[in-house]
């Protein structure tokens, strides 16, 4: 575990793949609870797979304070930890497990009684509308143990304990499958519930996987009283997290928002509506295939960077940035060239409706096209994470959203071409701007200086305030 100056100097793609595998696995099967939601809402009907992926989106947004938290503490922990201050991290993760529980509480008590207008506003057809609120007050009972399952892997990533994530996944995806085919389809004697078993299959499955996290944390002696702090280091502690997490959690607002008014546009089309709209979740599931290895990587991104600037060796944060995005531009090219000749017998898995697999297929077209730059987009975003520079996340990625993709999804898709195609180019187009922007902001501006630590004289001024 590199706690030290020098060892943190021999960051090495040996040590980014012994990062990254046990993440790339643990993404693989975050890609197998979705393609498994999905299918099992294909064998009900594409009334079920296309709430199934309104409501999918709606849960990212009301998951945004728990990936603002996650990112702070990725960015204090790491960092930390490359410091050598371990009682420090140990403090870190009692203020974030307190976080998650107030954050996720409180989130489910101001918008449960608001479920029915945030149907309407997502303007759901009518014919999908039951469906959607069914989903929606079921996750929204799941929001308080998913903020503790977020926040807890984050906590074992910033630590360089990625298996203990990666175990909790298995748990997660094992648990939904099961729950999902039994009770979604009736199989193996459970009750058939349809598609509320979709629901609480996710319900049961997620709170498993806090539960695990919990006791893990316990076992490892990192969850005891001594973890949560006075509050007067509270409130030391606290600017830092909030200076990280503020820009990150705003960033999920605009970049989930983003997705839900795409939804709406997609949803709003003149013609064939409700296929582009299964066919854009189908689509979803599979490109999340292709991007496994790339959130592997960004992660491992947040972690070694917040590292390295914890060692105050903001040279080899920036040497390490370039080097995970190297390894990562090479092997998930080639790696999305091998998957794209599986796509069109894949999307035939997933659905029995031609209209729905052609807009499908269709929409991976043009994502998979934009791979490089969305390959850069995650890692340059996970680098900054872990430095802190959560600013410079939100504003590229949210001008890009909403400066760029809607206003050209809405012309492209209503007006020019008048179909879902469309909207799916304005995606592409989006993804390339934002990430050579990134790239640019990497290459030449000094976005080191977010760290938690700050030289003066010499000192680590920044550490010794909170000690």
């Amino acid at each position: 575990m590199p706690d030290t100056p020098d060892a943190i100097n021999k960051t090495s793609y040996r040590t980014i793949w012994h990062l990254a595998w046990p993440q790339l696995l643990m993404m693989f099967f975050h890609f197998l609870i979705g393609l498994t939601d999905v299918w099992v809402a294909g064998h009900i009907n594409r009334e079920v797979q296309a709430s199934l992926g309104i409501i999918t989106q709606s849960l990212f947004f009301l998951l945004v304070l728990a990936q603002a938290v996650a990112n702070g503490a990725v960015a204090a922990i790491s960092q930390s930890m490359g410091a050598g201050l371990h009682r420090r991290v140990q403090r870190y993760i009692g203020l974030c497990l307190i976080l998650a529980v107030l954050i996720g509480g409180l989130f489910l008590a101001v918008v449960l009684p608001m479920k029915g207008w945030l149907v309407t506003a997502l303007q759901v057809p009518d014919d999908l509308r039951p469906i959607t609120e069914y989903f929606l007050e079921v996750y929204l009972l799941v929001l308080p143990p998913y903020y503790l399952l977020i926040i807890t892997n984050a906590i074992f990533r910033a630590r360089q304990e990625v298996m203990y994530p990666l175990y909790c996944m298995i748990l997660v995806t094992a648990t939904n499958t099961v729950l999902d085919i039994g009770l979604g389809l009736g199989w193996w004697g459970m009750p058939n519930l349809g598609f509320k078993g979709l629901a609480w299959a996710t319900f049961a499955s997620v709170a498993a996987g806090a539960a695990l996290n919990i006791v893990a944390l316990w076992r490892k002696g990192l969850l005891k009283p001594s973890s949560f702090a006075p509050m007067r280091w509270a409130k030391r502690a606290m600017p830092y997290l909030l200076k990280v997490a503020w820009p990150s959690g705003l960033m999920q607002i605009i970049w989930h928002s983003g997705y839900l008014v795409l939804y709406t546009i997609t949803g709003s089309l003149p013609r064939d509506a409700v296929n582009a709209l299964a066919g854009m979740a189908i689509g979803l599931r599979i490109e999340a295939l292709l991007f496994l290895p790339a959130m592997a990587f960004n992660m491992t991104a947040g972690i070694l960077v917040g590292n390295a600037l914890g060692a105050r060796q903001p040279a080899e944060a920036k040497r390490v940035g370039f080097r995970i995005l190297g390894l990562g531009m090479v092997s998930i090219c080639l790696f999305t060239i091998v998957i794209w000749q599986f796509v069109t017998p894949w999307v035939a898995l997933l659905t029995r409706d031609a209209a729905v697999a052609a807009e499908a297929v269709s929409y991976l077209k043009w994502n998979v096209l934009a791979v490089p730059f969305t390959l850069t987009t995650l890692i340059l975003a996970g680098a900054f994470n872990g430095a802190g520079a959560t600013l410079y996340n939100m504003l590229i990625l949210g001008s890009s959203i909403w400066l760029l993709r809607l206003p050209l999804a809405w012309w492209l898709g209503h007006h020019a071409l008048d179909s879902a195609e469309g909207i799916w180019i304005a995606m592409f187009c989006s993804q390339a701007v934002q990430a050579l922007i990134l790239l640019y902001f990497f290459t030449f501006k000094n976005w080191q200086r977010f760290s938690m630590v700050k030289m003066r004289n010499g000192s680590n001024a920044a550490f010794k305030d909170i000690a």
